[in-house]
């Protein structure tokens, strides 16, 4: 089987990671497909987002043209209402797998990876900014314990969570290579700008996305830097600081997607590398009542390093790649209205 490292090695890129966003209200007609919505103002991927006030945050990345390859400090909005992409404040540095969490009525991002040099476009960060919408100006608040990147991040409370991905093996810090995975679960506190650390999650991967469902971080999918895909399906109880686990998603799919609605998880997307390396269109449902999980429709336009994000029944799959690696990025906006 071809690893990522290989595969990394003879194309045009690397990474990939995802995450989930959940909101209040939906949008859009119910359907059975995924529906073409406005496409982003940039081709970018390795991305996440975060919904505060009813709008979709989307920052960092990387960005794509021919023959060129930039991390993005783009930040960007959307209105499902009206459609439509704004362009806001810029990060105060280019980041791609920068990881985006909302608690109360700020945006936080976090984590991932700065392009220091054309040979250092790994260099793993441990920095937390926050947005208000009040000002539209980023500021910093304290660095995390550890430094981070690919991971899942959630809001649980009055806590933003970062389980997973991956962190530093030795003193290097540059290239996709000096990394391994991590199980870590940092734990930050925005009402005393403080970091802590929660009960490690049972698996070490990078990759995965999750999503909250009834006060519960849901994490699946994902891979490893050495062993390829993984299905694991983990759920963490903030209240216990305890991890079960739970029926693995039917295929393993390394950077998907994640989002829930009505009580339910819906993972999608994703690449792998082996036979030449491609994308997933597969989209699963779980059902933590039955611990099962279903088919849902299959992505219009399957994507790799693309985020996820709900708010009411509508789900919604967020630019990304159309191959594996870097190759044809895109500026794809797609969503999915789920009955009750």
């Amino acid at each position: 089987m071809t690893d990522r490292r290989t595969f990394i090695k003879n194309t045009a890129l690397t990474g990939v990671f995802l995450t989930a966003c959940d909101s209040l209200f939906a949008f859009h007609e119910l359907s059975d497909d995924w529906t073409p919505r406005a496409s982003l103002p940039i081709n970018v991927q390795e991305i996440y987002c975060a919904v505060l006030n009813n709008k979709i945050h989307m920052a960092g990345g990387f960005v794509f043209s021919p023959g060129t390859t930039a991390v993005s400090d783009q930040h960007l909005v959307y209105d499902p209402v009206k459609d439509t992409w704004t362009q806001l404040s810029t990060l105060p540095q280019p980041r791609h797998h920068l990881q985006l969490a909302v608690h109360g009525n700020k945006l936080y991002g976090m984590g991932g990876f700065l392009a220091g040099s054309a040979d250092a476009t790994w260099q793993m960060q441990d920095q937390t900014w926050i947005w208000d919408p009040a000002t539209g100006k980023w500021t910093e608040g304290s660095n995390a314990p550890a430094l981070h990147g690919e991971t899942v991040a959630a809001t649980l409370g009055d806590r933003i969570h970062i389980v997973g991905g991956r962190k530093p093996q030795g003193s290097s810090n540059a290239t996709w290579n000096d990394h391994t995975d991590t199980n870590h679960h940092l734990i930050y506190l925005p009402a005393e700008d403080r970091w802590e650390e929660g009960a490690p999650a049972p698996t070490s991967r990078n990759s995965a996305a999750g999503a909250v469902i009834n006060g519960e971080l849901y994490i699946t999918g994902g891979r490893t830097v050495s062993g390829g895909n993984v299905n694991s399906l983990e759920v963490y109880d903030p209240k216990e600081d305890q991890w079960r686990t739970a029926s693995p998603m039917p295929q393993a799919q390394g950077g998907l997607a994640a989002a829930s609605v009505n009580g339910k998880l819906y993972a999608f997307g994703g690449e792998y590398f082996n036979n030449g390396g491609g994308v997933y269109p597969e989209c699963w449902v779980y059902d933590p009542n039955k611990d099962e999980w279903t088919k849902g429709p299959d992505m219009r336009t399957p994507r790799h390093g693309l985020a996820g994000a709900s708010m009411g029944n509508t789900i919604y799959a967020i630019a990304g790649a159309k191959k594996a690696g870097g190759n044809e990025t895109s500026n794809i906006l797609e969503s999915f209205t789920v009955g009750d």
